[in-house]
């Protein structure tokens, strides 16, 4: 069992310490949940933010940086000018080349002797291991320190188990925070509540009334400024590996006893260890990686992924992946998940589909093809449920037609939602690990993905072209047809 974290006070001092302040990750996404943390009060109030890069900035430039590069990301409706002065006097900026020892001497000064002191790596992950061994070294640890680890936890297994063993010598598991932002979303927090808190699907949940469950995260984007590091990592490491694979276990997990991180992460963790290993003839049959070429997005000319900067020419790197996973345990025997992202896709969608098993015999004489009834959870770009069903068609007979039984989340809870980086920052700062991996979660997942990743070097296999604009490979749609599915656009 892990030993809960200390939880701050309301009105504790914390030092919020962003290793890589200055880099994209910090002014997209964490600068802009850390403002609007603040907007609403939910950042304890002797909270410091001391951002830590190696560009050699004052205060003034850095915060003249922020203005620049984090305050566009944040909505026109919640910025207020004095709420943003306020915001940016809570920093210091302090220079450190994460590499040299010395360095970090500067930052002993800067932090304060009595707070909680959470570091957020935002840089790569080759970097964990050095930035802790200084961070010990310079004395900045103790007993109430906190880290969090940003995705992704390394290229294999045992790069994973590297960081972890890591970061593990200078931070009990209780302080570490591996965080993947899917996992602070609402909706996919709402999904539990959707699971165990309604009755109604208990029963349902489960083979034989599932036929089918599908999880796609389509982006309409390219590799773009990030093709250098993404050439080295592509679409299974970057998204099935965390994202994917972290909605699969939400969906198939077993009722935890309790809230508490334990008890729902043990639950993820058997869920990824029940997922049947692929052989390679599996992974040949079962897996389709593709690659963009040029097309159109949103009615504008894109180019293809081998034209993008810093891609390196013939670059076999996969930018989509569809797959189909098997989960070995009685309530999913038999029941396909299939697996999917990319990007330059149509739509920018991340969905979960539960398709329901069909009747075994129907006394109406026809209905619509390939529409059962399906639960769709909507996560992006809008927040939506909807159960899809079959009703009488006006008139006479008993002609069918499908309609959605729809429930608009925004609309039904109008209150505000947090971001995932805000909400996720948050339960950082008060201790609260459920919505985080634990290190038996990761190495759990990496030990599924590899053989992948190995199989297809051995088979030798090539990504698919497929058109910037569409839904990927026509692989994909195969993949289901071969068992008389198809993917939700396409029913």
């Amino acid at each position: 069992m892990t030993k809960q974290p200390v939880q701050a006070a309301p009105d504790e001092s914390v030092d919020m310490i962003i290793f890589g302040g200055g880099g994209d990750l910090a002014a997209r996404k964490l600068l802009p949940a850390l403002y609007m943390a603040h907007l609403h009060g939910n950042l304890p109030p002797e909270t410091h933010i001391i951002a830590v890069g190696r560009k050699d900035w004052t205060i003034e430039q850095y915060r003249a940086f922020m203005e620049e590069q984090s305050r566009p990301f944040v909505e026109a409706k919640a910025f207020h000018k004095e709420a943003w002065d306020r915001f940016l006097a809570l920093f210091q900026y302090v220079v450190i080349d994460v590499n040299v020892g010395r360095d970090y001497a500067r930052l002993l000064e800067a932090s304060r002797k009595d707070a909680l002191r959470v570091f957020y790596l935002s840089t790569s992950p080759e970097l964990f291991t050095t930035i802790c061994d200084n961070l010990e070294s310079a004395k900045l640890l103790d007993e109430r320190s906190r880290v969090v680890l940003e995705k992704p936890l390394g290229h294999d297994l045992a790069s994973a188990q590297e960081i972890n063993e890591s970061v593990g010598r200078h931070f009990a598991e209780s302080q570490i925070y591996r965080i993947d932002h899917y996992l602070g979303k609402e909706t996919v927090q709402n999904l539990m509540v959707l699971r165990f808190g309604n009755p109604i699907f208990g029963p349902l949940w489960q083979a034989p009334y599932i036929r089918s469950v599908q999880i796609t995260v389509a982006e309409t984007v390219g590799v773009g400024s990030r093709a250098g590091f993404y050439d080295h990592t592509g679409a299974l490491r970057d998204m099935v590996q965390n994202h994917l694979l972290q909605l699969l276990c939400i969906v198939a997990m077993e009722p935890p006893v309790s809230l508490d991180p334990d008890a729902v992460r043990d639950e993820k963790l058997k869920v990824l260890r029940s997922l049947r290993p692929m052989t390679l003839a599996d992974i040949a049959r079962d897996t389709v990686r593709g690659q963009y070429g040029a097309g159109a997005v949103d009615g504008a000319p894109v180019k293809g992924y081998l034209e993008e900067d810093n891609v390196p020419p013939g670059s076999r790197n996969e930018t989509f992946v569809a797959l189909r996973a098997h989960i070995n345990n009685w309530r999913w025997a038999n029941v396909p998940f299939f697996l999917r992202t990319g990007k330059r896709m149509q739509t920018r969608q991340s969905e979960i589909v539960i398709e329901f098993a069909d009747l075994p015999f129907s006394i109406f004489p026809s209905g619509p093809r390939n529409y059962g009834n399906r639960l769709v959870i909507q996560l992006q770009p809008e927040e939506s449920i909807q159960l899809q069903m079959l009703a009488k068609e006006p008139g006479s007979g008993m002609n069918m037609l499908p309609v959605s039984l729809n429930l608009d989340l925004q609309q039904a809870i109008p209150e505000r939602r947090a971001e995932a980086y805000e909400r996720l920052l948050i339960d950082v700062i008060r201790g609260r690990l459920t919505h985080f991996m634990r290190r038996d979660e990761l190495e759990a997942a990496w030990t599924w993905v590899e053989p992948i990743l190995n199989g297809w070097d051995e088979l030798g296999d090539r990504p698919r072209t497929y058109t910037s604009g569409t839904y990927g490979p026509a692989a994909s749609s195969a993949l289901l047809a071969r068992e008389g599915m198809s993917w939700a656009e396409e029913a």
